[in-house]
């Protein structure tokens, strides 16, 4: 008997190359937006059939061996074509199945037979897990470079606890377990997912495991070399400026970075930067003006020459 074929990646409005997690969120969406019990008296009925489908798509894409099965059924088949199981795709029923669990479709019983479904009508109660709430977290780069707890609040009242682990990054994302909204019908909770975003820090910019920062020079120190002090995320310290150091040359202070996972920590790198005075004093202007004659000198006697 022919029956019409369902697309059930369809159904939660997926991709074929959806993963466990992505059918997983997609049917908590799902199933909590079209709950029977949470729509208006007049919108129960066509809730109830769009959530049979929600069900039914979720018990064959969540089992590997039905999903399996499902996809063995071939790319080619679309959403309402009419659609023949062979031999070898028809299930058998298996006794009083059907009538105990639930309503589930032509299609799904002629490839998996009718006593699989957990779809359900009538009194069955169906529990549904709460939907994640998935947000950015704004940390500071001293919360990344030490571990530190933060207290923040969801949805305007509820306050959670949330601790920022060492060797965390931009990017890196939180998981606070069983902190989502609450599951339907005694359904267990969803989960809260953080995402970390950098604040910019005015002296520091992130490379990596390692910092970078920019080191201003008068033309004297890069030209002589000097002893700098230098702020670094642990305090300060004493650079070396080697003698003839050229602007954007990055001198490199180890183990002052961010801290790694292992336990180790990146590096910081002061990038050089020369600075000339804007308003010179006479002492400093008639010093340039010596450095410029002794300077040009040489070219100009070769060229007299």
């Amino acid at each position: 008997m022919a029956v019409k074929f369902r697309d059930y990646y369809e159904v939660l409005g997926l991709p074929h190359s959806a993963s466990a997690d992505d059918i997983k969120r997609a049917y908590r969406q799902l199933a909590r937006k079209h709950h029977p019990d949470l729509q208006p008296a007049a919108e129960r009925a066509r809730a109830a059939e769009r959530f049979k489908e929600i069900n039914e798509a979720y018990e064959v894409l969540s089992d590997p061996d039905k999903r399996g099965k499902y996809d063995a059924l071939g790319a080619s088949w679309k959403s309402g074509m009419d659609f023949t199981p062979s031999g070898g795709e028809r299930a058998s029923a298996g006794a009083g199945g059907w009538e105990d669990l639930g309503d589930v479709s032509d299609f799904f019983a002629s490839v998996f037979g009718r006593g699989t479904g957990r779809t359900s009508r009538g009194g069955v109660r169906i529990t549904i897990p709460g939907s994640d709430i998935e947000a950015e977290l704004p940390v500071t780069l001293e919360e990344l470079l030490h571990s530190a707890r933060r207290r923040i609040t969801l949805n305007g009242s509820r306050n959670l606890e949330v601790e920022i682990p060492r060797g965390a990054r931009e990017g890196t994302v939180l998981r606070l377990a069983g902190q989502g909204e609450p599951g339907v019908n005694g359904g267990p909770p969803g989960d809260v997912y953080l995402r970390l975003r950098l604040v910019p820090h005015p002296r520091y910019r992130v490379a990596g495991d390692d910092l970078e920062m920019d080191l201003s020079l008068w033309p004297w120190q890069a030209v002589l070399g000097a002893d700098v002090r230098v702020e670094t995320p642990d305090g300060p310290v004493t650079l070396t400026v080697p003698p003839g150091t050229q602007a954007g040359r990055r001198l490199r202070l180890r183990g002052r970075g961010l801290p790694r996972p292992d336990g180790g920590r990146g590096d910081l790198y002061a990038v050089v930067r020369i600075v000339v005075p804007e308003r010179p004093s006479a002492p400093e202007r008639e010093a340039y003006e010596i450095l410029k004659q002794r300077a040009t000198a040489p070219a100009d006697r070769a060229a007299v020459g």
